[in-house]
């Protein structure tokens, strides 16, 4: 699947080791990586398992943007980039033609409410 990032310091605390250490500790960048690798590596995004560890999904409240778990309480939260994004007839979004993603949040951030 394409990544693409909303920043270049999203995308340096992503990729690279040392970004990411020091931005969300080391074993949170660990498994941040993990994810990475996981999500690059998918056809689709129906490729990425809803069950944990991973447990992706949709936000209930903030339709169109999904979610996978880093290490409690983080997560990384991304957008389809698929333009336009691919439909199913109930007006789901279909995550098997879902092919590109954009990392839209920093992970630090973003707590679980």
């Amino acid at each position: 699947m394409v990544v693409t990032y909303h920043t270049n310091k999203l995308q340096k605390v992503c990729n690279q080791e040392k970004a990411g250490i020091r931005a969300l500790g080391p074993d949170c960048a660990k498994k941040l990586r993990q994810r990475m690798a996981e999500l690059a590596a998918a056809r689709g995004l129906s490729d990425i398992s809803h069950l944990p560890p991973p447990k992706c999904h949709e936000l209930v409240n903030r339709g169109g943007v999904f979610s996978v778990d880093l290490q409690q309480p983080y997560r990384l939260l991304f957008i389809p980039a698929n333009d336009p994004v691919p439909r199913k007839t109930d007006g789901g979004i279909d995550l098997t033609q879902v092919t590109a993603i954009e990392d839209t949040h920093d992970a630090k951030n973003q707590r679980r409410g």
